[in-house]
């Protein structure tokens, strides 16, 4: 079972190593990523998702994709992540969005995730920014 220590460290990378993150993310991840803008979609791999979604918002963002921890609330399996994106689009606006991620873990590897975000704002950086 984890616990918020677990998840506040795993989820710190997102801030300065990503890729240590993803380490902990099943390869057949189940992803949702909610709403109704062109990242939204079920993504039933790490590599489907990244592909789609990180690799995407890397082109258009100076820093890549840097998200920070706002809250963590764990119960048994499962994890509620709520974070803000520290990114600058290429066009120089900041890219203030947040984020809630809902996260089940099997022991310390991450098997799905639900992720909620402001739709408009991503619409808004590709459309400034591709």
């Amino acid at each position: 079972m984890i616990d918020k220590k677990y998840v506040e460290e795993l989820f710190e990378n997102l801030k300065i190593n990503p890729d240590k993150f993803f380490e902990k993310v099943l390869k057949d991840v189940h992803w949702t990523v909610m709403g109704t803008h062109p990242l939204a979609g079920e993504y039933l791999s790490k590599k489907e998702f990244l592909n789609h979604t990180f690799k995407r918002l890397n082109k258009i963002l100076k820093e890549g994709i840097i998200l920070a921890i706002n809250n963590i609330l764990v119960d048994g399996d499962y994890a509620v992540v709520e974070m803000k994106s520290l990114s600058t689009a290429r066009n120089g606006k900041p890219f203030n969005n947040a984020y809630c991620w809902v996260v089940k873990f099997n022991g310390d590897i991450i098997t799905h995730v639900r992720a909620y975000l402001d739709s408009s704002l991503v619409q808004q950086l590709i459309d400034e920014n591709e």
